[in-house]
């Protein structure tokens, strides 16, 4: 149970064995990890960003079915270093919190001698996910709950399902009109906000009573920050004080300084502070478009807490500023592409229906992929709407934006701006079926996904 403006709201949560929410691995710790399913429902859990074999990723293919109330389900991997998390692949249940940070230490920060703070975003509604489905599309919630399970339950073999169709729909009566329009850098109006949040949540709290974190006079952080919410992008601003990015996804780049840093959605950031004085720091989040935030406060011994506000001023529109700066520390080994394809992102608010290449999961055709491959995959957004993109089981890098070439980042998520094009590569390195999707919740159960499927691997 958690309070909400004053309101209690039941959550599903993702409790580790110290009583925490989620999972912090030692340095060389295997992931062997139970997930006993007390929800009282069936679930399903993908460790996002991690690299597991295909079949522990906890997505619902046939092969890897949902985890019945009651039952456990093993896992044991070797997991990679870095900031990730966990969250749920069933029914929406991401949208209520079904959702975790996942840590996996390294020695070498450990020597660093920094104050971890780990910060995890979420929007919230008093709505079911299904509530807020069928008034996106326009539809019943009973069509809402099934077009979701359909989504997330099916193959994803062309023609194998009996998902509806995108359809046109007027908004319910008594529904409020999800989303707004705002105008990009350039003047180009786009889509913002799919959603109406009764609240944005840093680590379950709202600013009304924010968590307060005590650090030393002087101190050394690491903060890392999960963008674990399923429809809002923002931006981290982190007020007087100054940061350095230094891992985007749990991956290093190159150091970027800045006071202010765009976070899409299931995108992570490491970002190290040495804090300049005594005193207290707010740590906010700015929802693009209207100005709500959320936030945390670092504070040292004795420092008034300010009040603050969950409205601000207007933010704009999360875009590549960040991306186009980042250089990866450990950059693919330069080789040609054996494979190289174009992936279109297509749809719109009305209908509320979202593709790629003109295609609408689970009726899709997965892309074969033979191991050891290089890919690489050219992302054209054809909407006016940003599409956090996220790939399954690999990690790959980000080396075009809008045409021009970078040694960018190594991640697993990569925002695709309105009319907006990028580049990734990728090995083909980890056999098996791989969800490829937008990681907003709405978009990807209206359409928004595809499989990367390996050779020898059957549907």
């Amino acid at each position: 149970m958690l309070e909400v403006n004053g309101r209690p709201a039941k959550v599903f949560g993702l409790i580790g064995p110290d009583g925490r929410p989620g999972i912090r691995l030692a340095p060389g710790e295997r992931f062997r990890v139970d997930l006993v399913n007390q929800a009282g429902t069936r679930t399903i859990v993908h460790w996002h960003g991690q690299l597991p074999p295909w079949t522990q990723d906890g997505f619902p293919w046939p092969q890897t079915p949902p985890i019945g109330n009651g039952a456990v389900q093993a896992y044991d991997y070797a997991p990679i270093p870095g900031t990730y998390w966990m969250h749920s692949h069933q029914d929406m249940q991401e949208q209520s919190l079904m959702t975790a940070p996942l840590i996996v230490h390294d020695g070498a920060e450990l020597r660093e001698d920094r104050q971890e703070v780990v910060l995890m975003l979420h929007d919230f509604t008093f709505r079911t996910p299904d509530e807020v489905l069928a008034g996106l599309t326009g539809t019943s919630v009973a069509a809402a709950r099934a077009q979701a399970q359909t989504a997330e339950e099916a193959s994803g073999r062309k023609g194998g399902s009996n998902a509806p169709e995108p359809r046109m729909g007027g908004m319910a009566a008594d529904t409020p009109m999800p989303g707004m329009a705002m105008a990009g850098p350039d003047g180009m109006r786009m889509d913002l906000n799919d959603v109406q949040y009764d609240a944005f949540l840093a680590n379950d709290r709202t600013l009304a009573d924010p968590e307060i974190v005590r650090v030393e006079r002087g101190g050394r952080v690491r903060l890392r920050i999960i963008n674990g919410a399923s429809s809002s992008q923002f931006w981290v601003d982190l007020g007087d004080l100054v940061g350095r990015v230094v891992a985007t996804d749990g991956h290093p780049v190159h150091p970027v300084a800045g006071s202010r840093f765009p976070i899409a959605m299931a995108q992570r950031l490491d970002i190290l502070i040495d804090l300049p004085r005594p005193g207290a720091f707010p740590i906010l989040a700015r929802l693009e478009g209207p100005g709500r935030q959320t936030g945390i406060v670092l504070a040292t011994a004795g420092a008034r807490i300010p009040r603050i506000a969950d409205s601000a001023r207007a933010a704009p529109p999360v875009d590549n500023s960040l991306e186009a700066r980042l250089t990866a520390v450990e950059p693919l080994p330069p080789r040609p592409a054996d494979i190289a394809r174009t992936i279109a992102l297509g749809g719109g608010m009305k209908p509320y229906a979202w593709s790629m290449n003109g295609e609408y999961w689970p009726q899709v055709t997965p892309l074969m992929l033979g191991k050891g491959q290089r890919v690489e995959i050219d992302l054209v957004n054809r909407s006016m709407m940003a599409h956090p993109i996220h790939l399954h089981g690999h990690a790959f890098q980000v080396i075009a934006i809008d045409g021009r070439p970078i040694q960018g980042a190594v991640r697993d998520t990569v925002l695709v701006t309105p009319m907006g094009r990028v580049r990734f590569a990728f090995d083909a390195d980890n056999p098996g079926r791989w969800a490829f999707h937008c990681h907003n919740l709405y978009h990807m159960v209206t359409g928004m996904m595809t499989e990367f499927r390996y050779e020898g691997i059957s549907a």
